[in-house]
């Protein structure tokens, strides 16, 4: 029996790329399916929303009030004859320098009938008595200023040391700078006071001098001259012709002897005390120039603004504590912005005031934590329009929202915005 051979042909194997090509081409339509679904779900997922980020932080804090007003010269003097007389034509006009005991700034002819009179001789001799009393007085307040400015100068220079080495508080520096800028103004309204004693008295002793010169026929004209060194601010009587004792005939007054007037609204003034710091700005200079609140004044008064609105306004003086710049021309009546400070702390736990929004009658922000916006109430109090002094509700280097957009809520995802 013959034995019957089988062969079997040998099975074809797939090398292991091609095994692997064809998985890929398997669950390619699947992964590009996959990530189609993912781009959707992406695009259509809330994206965080780009906001300004702002810290809460201790620094300090300042509250000021700004407002318009004028410059105008404390001390003005008013020139006028002692005796009736004709008056020659005066020669000064407005803006003219004047120096004290030195310029003549009007002449009088007096009249010879009134020098017969004992009465207006009683008046002369009165008015020498008057002026010599006043002299004395202006020299008694010369005095006490002086010593009362020494003491005020050895107490800043103590406070001054005390400073440097932390051992005083703020206000009281503060108090004894001040007590020196007051009352050296002080000293120099009581030298003005003396200068125009001086004026005065020398008026009177000419007018007596002539009374006492009845019967001459040709009487010599009275001449006055400046007491004070400064300028011609008004002059009321150009023309010669004749005057009676006491007519307004020119003003006269010290430029460097200048203080700024602030109208402020009483509502604003109420929080303003002398001694403030002040910073006079938009006078014409490139920097401000210092000031302190010398006067605030007890009266007030209505006026009606620009939209026709009725306002009660206060005056507030402010004594300049910076001289001019050299070559400044600051004159009178000139118009000036005030800066006042009503409130100032060194040191506060403040947030920006951009951060925080009206939620009823409660003050909120929005707290940036962990990409999430988390509304908070927030209990603040002095604010200056820049920061506000936070006293609860919020903690030193949390991270708030300035400004949020309408757009966000409680839980909101958020990113700073670069």
């Amino acid at each position: 029996m013959k034995a019957t051979t089988t062969q079997t042909s040998p099975t074809t194997r797939r090398p292991a790329g091609g095994r692997k090509t064809a998985l890929w081409r398997k669950y390619l339509p699947h992964a590009i399916g996959l990530g189609l679904v993912l781009l959707l779900v992406n695009a259509l997922r809330p994206q965080p929303l780009a906001v300004e980020i702002g810290t809460v932080k201790h620094g300090p804090l300042t509250l000021t009030v700004l407002e318009e007003g004028k410059t105008r010269i404390r001390h003005r003097y008013i020139i006028s004859p002692p005796i009736a007389g004709y008056l020659n034509r005066v020669a000064l006009r407005q803006g003219d320098r004047i120096e004290a005991g030195k310029t003549v700034l009007a002449t009088i002819q007096p009249q010879p009938a009134s020098f017969l009179d004992p009465r207006a001789r009683a008046e002369a001799e009165a008015r020498v008595k008057a002026a010599e009393a006043t002299k004395m007085q202006r020299e008694t307040q010369i005095e006490r200023a002086t010593a009362a400015l020494d003491l005020a100068n050895k107490e800043l220079v103590r406070a001054r040391e005390l400073k440097k080495s932390g051992a005083i508080a703020t206000r009281d520096w503060d108090t004894a700078e001040n007590q020196v800028t007051v009352l050296t103004r002080e000293l120099h309204t009581a030298e003005f006071g003396r200068q125009v004693a001086d004026f005065e008295l020398m008026q009177a002793k000419a007018a007596l001098t002539q009374a006492e010169n009845p019967g001459s026929e040709k009487v010599e004209p009275m001449k006055i001259v400046s007491p004070i060194d400064g300028y011609v601010l008004n002059v009321y009587e150009e023309s010669a012709r004749m005057l009676a004792a006491g007519t307004q005939i020119m003003e006269v007054g010290d430029t460097n002897d200048m203080e700024s007037e602030i109208e402020l609204l009483s509502s604003d003034a109420v929080g303003v005390h002398p001694g403030a710091d002040v910073s006079i700005e938009e006078w014409g200079g490139d920097a401000p120039l210092r000031g302190k609140v010398t006067v605030v004044e007890p009266g007030g008064y209505t006026k009606v603004s620009s939209l026709g609105v009725e306002e009660q306004r206060v005056k507030v003086r402010v004594g300049l504590v910076d001289p001019l710049p050299p070559g400044a021309m600051l004159g009178d009546r000139f118009r000036v912005e005030a800066r006042i400070v009503t409130w100032h702390s060194d040191d506060v736990l403040q947030v920006p005031t951009g951060a925080l929004f009206r939620r009823g009658g409660d003050w909120m922000t929005f707290v940036f934590e962990n990409g999430k916006a988390h509304q908070t109430k927030v209990e603040v109090a002095h604010n200056n329009g820049v920061a506000a002094e936070v006293r609860a509700g919020l903690k030193e280097g949390q991270r708030v929202l300035v400004h949020p957009p309408d757009a966000v809520a409680e839980g909101s995802a958020v990113k700073a915005r670069e």
